[in-house]
C-alpha cells in the first residue's frame, strides 16, 4: 500500500499515537499509582515537564501540519493532476515530513530553556516525620526581562499558526473536495449511462478516497476547531482586560477538549477500515499471512518416532 497519501496517513498516525503514548509514564505514576497525594519529587518535575507538555505539543503540531499536507495533497490530485505527478510523490512527502517535525521542534524549543526548577525540602504528607526534596519553579532569567511580552508572543503564534491558519485552510480545501466529489459523481453517473464501466470504477475509487480523507480532516476538525477557540479567547480575556468567563471554566474546557482530541486519534483507523475496501483486504491478508505462517511452524514442531517430525515422517513414508 505505499503511496503518498498512505505515507502521510502513516506518518499522521505515528505523530498521533506518540501525541497520547508520551505522556503515559507520567500519568501511571502519579494517577494510577496514587502519588499525586504527596509534593512532586525533584526529579519527576523536569520529566513532568516535559513528557507531559513539551514533548506531547512536539508531536500534537506536527499531526496538525501532516493533517494540512493530507488535503493540500489531495487537492492536487483532484483538481491539478499533471501536477500531481510531479509533487506528490513519496520522497516529496518524507522531506516535507522532516521539514514539518523540524518546525514543530522550533516552535517548541524555547519553551525547554524559559524554566526552572530548584530544590526544595518540605515535610511530606503521606508521612509528616520525615522529608522529601521538592522543586519550585521560576522563570529562567532571560524570559523575566520580558516576561509578558515573551509568553504573549509565544500564545498568539501558537493560537494562529497552529489552530487558526491550519484549521481556515483545511475548511476551505475540505469544502473544495466535496464540492469535488459531488461534481465526480454526476459524471461517473454519465459514464455508467455511456456503458464506460471501466472509467466509472476508476472514478469511483479515486473519489472513495477522496470522501475518506475528507472523514478525516472533518474529524480534526471538529476536535481541533474548539481548541483553538478556547485558546484565542483566554488571549483575547489576558490581553484586553475584557471578563469573558472564569479562568477555572477556562482550564476545564481546555481539559475536556484535550480529551476529546486524544479520543479522535483511534477513530482515524476505523475510518480507514469502514471506507477503504484496500485497507480492509490488506488488513486481513496480513492476519491471514500470519496465522499460515504459525499454522506451518506448528505443524513442523510436532515431533515424532527417534525425532523426527510429522511433515518429515509422513514424507519418509510418501517416499517408501
Amino acid at each position: 500500500m505505499r503511496s503518498p497519501t498512505n505515507a502521510i496517513l502513516a506518518a499522521m498516525a505515528i505523530s498521533d499515537t506518540f501525541t497520547g503514548v508520551t505522556p503515559l509514564p507520567v500519568f501511571v505514576h502519579f494517577f494510577s499509582l496514587e502519588n499525586y497525594h504527596d509534593f512532586v519529587e525533584y526529579h519527576w518535575c523536569y520529566i513532568y515537564r516535559y513528557l507531559g507538555e513539551l514533548i506531547p505539543t512536539i508531536f500534537h503540531t506536527a499531526s496538525i501540519w501532516l493533517t494540512v499536507t493530507l488535503a493540500l495533497q489531495r487537492y492536487v490530485y483532484i483538481c491539478h493532476t499533471a501536477a500531481a505527478r510531479r509533487f506528490c510523490t513519496i520522497q516529496n512527502v518524507i522531506f516535507a515530513t522532516f521539514i514539518i517535525y523540524m518546525l514543530a521542534i522550533l516552535s517548541q524549543i524555547t519553551r525547554f530553556f524559559d524554566f526552572e526548577f530548584t530544590p526544595f525540602p518540605m515535610f511530606s504528607f503521606d508521612s509528616p516525620n520525615s522529608t522529601l526534596v521538592t522543586c519550585i519553579e521560576r522563570t529562567s532569567p532571560w524570559v523575566n526581562q520580558n516576561e509578558n511580552l515573551y509568553f504573549n508572543l509565544y500564545f498568539w503564534f501558537r493560537a494562529i499558526f497552529i489552530h487558526l491558519v491550519p484549521c481556515t485552510i483545511l475548511v476551505v480545501i475540505n469544502s473544495v473536495l466535496i464540492w469535488t466529489l459531488r461534481t465526480a459523481q454526476k459524471r461517473r453517473m454519465q459514464l455508467l449511462k455511456q456503458n464506460k464501466k471501466s472509467e466509472s470504477m476508476k472514478l469511483k475509487d479515486s473519489n472513495c478516497t477522496t470522501l475518506m480523507l475528507v472523514t478525516v480532516v472533518g474529524l480534526f476538525l471538529l476536535v481541533e476547531l474548539p481548541l483553538g477557540i478556547i485558546m484565542i479567547l483566554h488571549l483575547v480575556q489576558n490581553n484586553f482586560d475584557i471578563d469573558i468567563m472564569s479562568n477555572e471554566t477556562f482550564k476545564l474546557l481546555n481539559l475536556i477538549s484535550n480529551t476529546f482530541i486524544l479520543l479522535s486519534y483511534p477513530l482515524n483507523f476505523f475510518i480507514y477500515c469502514g471506507m477503504s475496501r484496500q485497507f480492509r483486504e490488506t488488513l486481513m491478508s496480513m492476519f491471514d499471512t500470519i496465522k499460515t505462517q504459525n499454522s506451518r511452524k506448528r505443524y513442523a514442531s510436532i515431533p515424532t518416532d527417534n525425532g523426527r517430525t510429522m511433515a518429515e515422517s509422513t514424507c519418509r513414508e510418501t517416499v517408501l
